[in-house]
């Protein structure tokens, strides 16, 4: 996909993954904590894709 759309995928994972984590549901506050790890991780593969030239 690319650094850019990876770290876009990131940044909306991340953030309904924040507010997931504001819920009085305990299960879905561990699902926001899910998406936001996840998120994290999508971001992290774009700045590699960038640093690789998205070669990989």
């Amino acid at each position: 996909m690319g650094e850019l759309g990876e770290k876009i995928k990131g940044n909306v994972n991340e953030a309904i993954g924040n507010a997931k984590q504001q819920s009085s549901n305990p299960a879905t506050r561990a699902e926001g904590r899910d998406q936001e790890a996840k998120g994290e991780a999508q971001q992290l593969k774009g700045e590699v894709e960038g640093k690789l030239g998205n070669d990989i």
